[in-house]
């Protein structure tokens, strides 16, 4: 089993982990990570403290729109730029704070994100699967973030390519490859495969978190 770090919080930076930030990525990139902390607590104090117990009982995407849609909003107002672009690496994938910090990424980085935020804002990990898809309209391969209200149900499908958060049977241009999330992973639909830690790049972005979290 592959667990994300036991953060006191995402968006609790230290001052080693911002004085970082600013050497790594510059001066402004510490304002984007509290600019980035002030949104995740408004999203909390939008929740509310019994969230997580009112996702476990409903049936339906009602009680999580509100937080979904929020969320998926901040983080697709940070810029897109391909890997190469803006790392100088084929594939990359960034961790919440090097994806905010430095102002940019990909389709991965935006999933990723909304994935470590809305499991921060007590989502349970088992309704929500980071998705690599075929999008038939771009012509490449994408990543999104899909939300299950119930584990037969229609996910939600949070994209930066789509502001709107929507049903996958809506998304008929997103072919789904395999999903994953803490702990489980999937091909194509629902057919389980084993565990995310074989899932290199995500297990490399656990291990930067975790030395995030100690500095």
């Amino acid at each position: 089993m592959l667990s994300t770090p036991a953060y006191s919080g995402l968006v609790d930076f230290s001052k080693g982990l911002l004085d970082h930030v600013r050497q790594r990525f510059g001066p402004e990139a510490p304002k984007r990570l509290l600019q980035m902390q002030q949104a995740v607590h408004q999203f909390r104090a939008t929740a509310g403290k019994d969230f997580s117990k009112s996702l476990q009982q409903a049936s339906d995407v009602q009680p999580a729109m509100t937080i979904l849609r929020r969320v998926n909003d901040f983080y697709n107002r940070v810029p897109y730029f391909t890997d190469q672009e803006h790392w100088n690496q084929a594939d990359y994938w960034a961790t919440p704070v090097e994806f905010v910090g430095s102002a940019g990424g990909d389709c991965e980085d935006y999933a990723i994100a909304k994935y470590m935020t809305l499991k921060e804002l007590g989502v349970p990990a088992d309704k929500m699967r980071i998705t690599y898809v075929r999008a038939t309209q771009i012509g490449e391969t994408h990543m999104v973030l899909a939300y299950y209200p119930t584990l037969n149900a229609d996910p939600w499908i949070l994209d930066n390519l789509v502001d709107e958060v929507q049903p996958a049977s809506q998304r008929s241009d997103l072919i789904p490859v395999y999903s994953f999330n803490d702990d489980d992973l999937w091909l194509g639909g629902n057919n389980r495969k084993g565990a995310a830690s074989t899932v290199r790049l995500w297990k490399e972005v656990i291990e930067k978190m975790e030395r995030e979290r100690r500095m």
